[in-house]
């Protein structure tokens, strides 16, 4: 099973590339909300992951960052709620135009009377489109640090407005709230 995290990062980046049109100006797309509600199964402690069974017998695996302040309260047994809301907005960048990689944190972790609290992520980055394939209705594209991914695109439109080389800039807005109870 792939592990939350990892699923919650790259979904940002589909939605993204299913705009209905490509433009000089920002689109802003719906909230995705993942929401995962269940026990928590086994803990590893060295490791920071969390095994969580859902109500319906699967396991979630939850990497837990080192910020989160309260960990080691966490028991096997508990009953947790993770919701996860993810805005992200997608903007053509016009040539010439610097780059950009930022990002800023923010956090109620540890404040609560029982482990939990809310993270806030943005992160803005500039991609370069270094790939278009029409028959398999899919890009790919690559960004500081080696970041590379290909993705389907839901909208064919998309490729008549973009070409290898354009660069775009993605910004996520992401929060994720845990309650322990």
């Amino acid at each position: 099973m792939k592990r939350l995290n990892t699923l919650l990062s790259v979904s940002g980046l589909v939605l993204a590339l299913s705009l209905p049109g490509w433009a000089q100006e920002v689109k802003q797309l719906p909230t995705q909300t993942v929401t995962i509600s269940g026990t928590v199964a086994t803990i590893d402690h060295a490791k920071r992951v969390v095994n969580i069974k859902t109500s319906d017998g699967k396991f979630e695996t939850v990497d837990v960052p080192a910020g989160a302040k309260r960990f080691d309260e966490l028991k096997v047994g508990d009953k947790v709620s993770l919701t996860y809301n993810n805005n992200v907005s997608a903007r053509l960048k016009p040539p010439g135009e610097a780059a950009v990689d930022t990002g800023s944190t923010t956090t109620t972790a540890g404040q609560q009377a029982r482990p939990g609290g809310t993270a806030t992520v943005q992160r803005t980055l500039t991609v370069t489109v270094d790939a278009i394939d029409k028959s398999a209705s899919s890009m790919t594209f690559s960004g500081p640090n080696g970041w590379k991914y290909s993705r389907h695109i839901v909208d064919p439109t998309v490729f008549d407005k973009v070409k290898v080389g354009d660069k775009v800039d993605i910004t996520w807005n992401t929060d994720v709230t845990v309650a322990v109870q």
